[in-house]
């Protein structure tokens, strides 16, 4: 295992990732080259970005990366609104959604204070 697997950042944003997955699958077919790939895109981008920059030799390069992923987030969180607002996903997906996210967010920021 890589030393970046066994942080609860990197396990949270996985989590996060497979739920976005897995909501996005009832998205009506015009979405799926538009809304779905950008969701994707930036939720996959999350623990990308948390294990490059994890694995970076320097805190200030580490930070970087943090700060990448943790706009990766804000891009997600920003795509879910939209999704709610067109009725592509139920306020109850949205309250859980949203409830992994600040928990990340809340996690990511911690960790990018004890390394700066």
């Amino acid at each position: 295992m890589f030393a970046f697997q066994r942080l609860k950042i990197y396990q949270l944003s996985k989590e996060l990732v497979l739920y976005n997955y897995n909501l996005v699958k009832k998205f009506p077919r015009e979405e799926k080259y538009a809304l779905v790939q950008q969701m994707n895109r930036a939720a996959v981008s999350i623990p990308s970005n948390i294990a490059e920059g994890t694995s970076r030799r320097t805190n200030k390069d580490k930070a970087h990366f943090i700060n990448i992923s943790y706009g990766s987030l804000m891009e997600l969180i920003c795509q879910m609104e939209i999704a709610l607002e067109l009725n592509y996903i139920t306020d109850n997906e949205f309250d859980k959604f949203s409830k992994l996210a600040r928990n990340l967010s809340v996690k990511m920021s911690n960790f990018q204070k004890s390394i700066t």
